[in-house]
């Protein structure tokens, strides 16, 4: 029973329910972001290129000719896929670059408050009555 209870300790203290949560909405989050990225922006990237659609560019390694999809390439022998790969990396940059806005929005919208202004020190009274005496007996 130790090591059950050690577990409930573990599973229920806030880091991992926070850890879990983030894990939950991350992956939620991710889904809309690739949404904007492959059906927002990409389009127009796209459109920017002139229609040019990376994801079917490859070098065939077998010999097959460069007239097939980059699928049916795929079926026919061993292909460098390098439009593939050039598409993620685009999504990627697109993707840091939303996730990096996002971030400075969060922070600006974070206001720091104000360091409170340090108090007053107030001696205390009998601190004040044993200076007074100190200083009396100086004299």
């Amino acid at each position: 029973m130790g090591m059950l209870q050690e577990f409930k300790t573990f599973a229920v203290k806030g880091n991992v329910m926070d850890l879990a949560v983030g894990v939950i909405i991350g992956a939620a989050f991710g889904k809309i972001v690739d949404s904007i990225v492959q059906d927002v922006i990409m389009p127009v990237v796209s459109t920017i290129f002139g229609g040019l659609d990376f994801s079917n560019y490859y070098v065939p390694l077998n010999g097959q000719g460069m007239q097939l999809s980059l699928i049916e390439a795929k079926k026919a022998g061993a292909v460098l896929a390098y439009g593939s790969f050039l598409t993620v990396l685009i999504n990627f940059v697109i993707l840091a670059f939303i996730i990096f806005q996002m971030v400075r929005l969060v922070n600006a919208a974070r206001h720091k408050q104000p360091e409170p202004a340090p108090a007053r020190s107030v001696t205390p009274e009998d601190v004040l009555l044993l200076r007074e005496i100190r200083d009396a007996l100086r004299k």
